[in-house]
């Protein structure tokens, strides 16, 4: 489960959207060390394609489809993939629309990763100086309670594709 306030999960990125989240880095990196990273997310992407793929749901707030990354022209490609990636029977995508106002998560975005045994879930947050985990039923039950209100006032998938199709077409 992933709730993002900002840029596309990095298990949906295009390469071209990836390169240019790298080359926006306040820590500007060699053409070289921008590719290997772009190279390592398409890697880790190819969990979606395995023939029993983990599932994923992810919320993005609606300016993650709004904010232009690299040029009109990666941004279109990018919500085509997002389009894409709701047609998977794995993959959840809701967009929570600026209009439904305050929510649970404005602090910023986050990952819960789960699998068959809820014990051993745990909560990732990026953050600018590295990553966080947190794996206390007290901060997993935080963040679970805040995905299901994320999920109950984020549009459903037919929606979230009708508006990341309108949004597309004002590029």
């Amino acid at each position: 489960m992933i709730f993002c306030c900002v840029y596309v999960p990095g298990l949906l990125q295009t390469r071209e959207y990836s390169t240019a989240l790298q080359k926006a880095n306040e820590v500007q990196l060699a053409p070289a060390e921008i590719e290997r990273l772009v190279d390592i997310r398409m890697k880790r992407q190819e969990i979606l394609d395995r023939p029993k793929p983990p599932r994923l749901w992810a919320i993005l707030d609606e300016s993650v489809i709004r904010r232009i990354v690299g040029s009109p022209a990666i941004m279109k490609a990018q919500l085509d993939r997002l389009l894409e990636a709701n047609e998977s029977p794995d993959i959840t995508l809701q967009v929570l629309p600026f209009a439904k106002g305050a929510h649970s998560a404005a602090l910023g975005s986050f990952v819960i990763l789960g699998g068959t045994e809820p014990s051993l879930d745990v909560v990732y947050v990026d953050l600018h100086t590295g990553s966080l985990f947190m794996e206390e039923d007290e901060h997993l039950n935080r963040y679970r309670l805040a995905f299901d209100y994320l999920r109950a006032q984020a549009l459903d998938m037919e929606a979230s594709s009708s508006m990341i199709h309108r949004i597309r077409k004002e590029l």
